[in-house]
């Protein structure tokens, strides 16, 4: 169902044959003892359940917030041979290679208090493989949650842990919701990070799921593959390792000309949409990204952290604003000054987009 929802005419075939393989058990009651599904997005008012309507929805129960994955403490207690073999291979210590474990495959909550699940899929993959990779991600994405996250031009940054959705909505998908949130709960691009006064707060569990996800992203906003043949993500990483701050901006206008004119809605072609594409960008080379950090006098649009340098963005339209001013305004609301005790080298950037050349302008650098 959720492969097909933009084919309104599959779908409602689908549904249809679902209503009535679940209107079976219905009629069967009297001589079932245990019905247990599980992996069910549920679609509210579309009638897939109505004939099976006895259900107890358990999905955000806490006596059951740990049957569907792997605890920590069920990690610690009935793998350690596993993480051992796997440290040896991957020429670490155990302390290690649990962290790594952790910080990719860890974080799923799925009630408002529940201890951190694993994702036992790409756990048992990584003891299998005594590699680290990202394998959840092989058993393929839903194209369409792309494709509707870019045509809504939704601010992708707040899935860093900053998605609110009160208490009824969280299970409630339907079809004709332009709300994608409970969909990408459901299918397990979000989860809960925190429960307070009836609002879920939803971000990215782990790494797994945010770079896979970003990854699968990013295509989708700029409707072009990542490499191009006046754009290589190789060089890019050097310039911006080494400080070669006029080449790493010369490719990264190469990079925003290379996307073709009708990727996104010209009303969506705004500074947030260059925001987007330029947080996807950094965040899968592997720089440290952050967007709209705050100080006491306004936010900078972005800073990017290497090992020797930090760099600090802010972005305008030409519309509005030149390069100039975005790099006043970054010395006129002090966005630089938390990293002055920094060992780094500090730079800040301003950038000019272009609705018309559709893609980075011009920039000033200081």
């Amino acid at each position: 169902m959720i492969s097909t929802i933009e084919n309104a005419t599959l779908n409602d075939e689908i549904r249809t044959i679902l209503k009535g393989f679940y209107g079976v058990l219905k009629a069967m009651d009297a001589r079932l003892r245990f019905v247990f599904l599980t992996g069910v997005t549920k679609f509210s008012k579309v009638s897939v359940f109505s004939d099976l309507n006895h259900l107890e929805d358990i999905s955000l129960d806490e006596s059951f917030s740990e049957i569907c994955g792997i605890s920590e403490t069920e990690l610690l207690q009935n793998f350690q041979p596993e993480i051992q073999a796997l440290a040896e291979r991957r020429k670490m210590n155990c302390d290690e290679a649990f962290a790594e474990l952790k910080k990719r495959y860890d974080g799923y909550h799925f009630a408002k208090e529940s201890e951190d699940i694993y994702n036992p899929f790409s756990v048992l993959k990584t003891f299998k493989k005594l590699d680290f990779a990202y394998y959840w991600f092989e058993t393929g994405t839903p194209t369409f949650l792309a494709k509707a996250l870019r045509n809504q031009n939704y601010d992708i940054r707040k899935f860093e842990d900053d998605v609110l959705i009160d208490e009824p909505s969280i299970m409630d998908y339907r079809v004709e919701n332009q709300n994608l949130v409970p969909l990408l709960y459901q299918t397990g691009y979000l989860t809960i990070k925190s429960y307070e006064q009836n609002l879920y707060t939803l971000g990215f569990p782990n790494e797994e799921v945010k770079y896979g996800f970003l990854k699968e992203l990013l295509p989708a906003f700029v409707l072009t593959p990542i490499a191009t043949g006046k754009f290589s993500v190789v060089e890019f990483m050097q310039q911006i390792r080494k400080g070669n701050i006029e080449d790493f901006m010369t490719s990264l206008k190469a990079f925003f000309a290379a996307i073709p004119y009708d990727a996104i809605k010209q009303e969506h072609r705004d500074e947030q949409y260059y925001q987007h594409v330029f947080y996807l960008l950094f965040t899968l080379i592997g720089e440290f990204v952050e967007t709209e950090v705050k100080n006491n006098k306004g936010r900078a649009d972005a800073v990017v952290k290497t090992a020797d340098t930090i760099y600090v963005f802010e972005f305008k339209m030409e519309d509005n604003a030149t390069a100039e001013a975005a790099l006043a305004q970054i010395n006129s609301k002090d966005y630089a000054i938390p990293y002055t005790a920094d060992h780094r080298k500090l730079v800040k950037i301003g950038v000019e987009f272009s609705q018309t050349e559709r893609g980075v302008k011009r920039w000033q650098i200081e």
